[in-house]
């Protein structure tokens, strides 16, 4: 008798845990999904780039005439921290690019935010500038070093998008 009672608990263990993924799977089938990733919210960065533009040591740079697919996600200048001023964007199609400057020390501040790409060989003229790439795992970059101050234009993005964004930076 001990022995049937035991194997008719291990039965019903078994039927109960076949009830429980049978209804589970029906719960994930007809409630619906969405498959879409929440659209990322448009900043408005004027008045940090003004306040970036009265504190910082350096002319804080800014894009102008971007196209308008072009989003603005994430922005913040810490005077604290070597005057740093950061701006991202993700692209029509989906990339990254970021502007970042500081007053930090050039090489730490590029092995920071390039996420450790190396420069290479190649140097771009942007406008009246000469901008040097990195290429990395992750990010790439291109690299302007100004009197006392470093910029540097990185992210998922092409070199292509990440000069695009270099040629539309203006500081005033």
């Amino acid at each position: 008798m001990a022995g049937t009672k035991g194997k008719q608990t291990v039965r019903d263990m078994v039927l109960s845990l076949g009830v429980i993924i049978l209804v589970a799977f029906f719960i994930y089938l007809f409630i619906p999904h969405d498959g879409t990733q929440t659209p990322l919210k448009r900043v408005d960065y004027r008045v940090d780039l003004l306040t970036a533009r009265r504190a910082a040591a350096y002319p804080v740079a800014a894009p102008e005439g971007l196209p308008k697919e072009w989003k603005p996600t994430s922005v913040r200048f810490q005077g604290a921290d070597h005057d740093a001023w950061h701006l991202g964007f993700h692209t029509a199609d989906g990339q990254y690019v970021a502007v970042e400057q500081s007053t930090d020390k050039p090489a730490d501040f590029i092995e920071q935010k390039s996420q450790g790409a190396e420069k290479t060989k190649v140097a771009e003229q942007i406008g009246d500038q000469t901008w040097h790439r990195y290429e990395g795992p992750k990010y790439d970059a291109l690299v302007l070093e100004g009197d006392g101050y470093t910029t540097v234009i990185t992210g998922t993005g092409s070199f292509g998008q990440l000069a695009k964004m270099a040629g539309a930076l203006r500081t005033s």
